[in-house]
């Protein structure tokens, strides 16, 4: 398993969700993706892309407005 962190503070809605997907592409099934965002929306974006695309939502975490999102790819 390997962890692949981006930092998409900053971005706003869809971009950060577009790129996460994009990062996604590129992982093996169990390999986790570390997403920091600060687009309010992003939490709420994250949860309906996983729901849509199969992967695993592990987690969010909000440190003063920055929300980092963790994701499992999908086998």
């Amino acid at each position: 398993m390997a962890r692949t962190v981006l930092d998409l503070k900053g971005l706003a809605c869809p971009i950060p969700v577009l790129r996460a997907n994009k990062a996604m592409n590129g992982l093996k099934p169990g390999d986790e993706l570390e997403v920091a965002v600060t687009d309010k929306a992003a939490p709420a974006d994250f949860e309906a892309y996983c729901k849509t695309s199969g992967h695993e939502h592990l987690g969010c975490r909000d440190d003063a407005g920055t929300f980092t999102i963790v994701l499992l790819k999908a086998g």
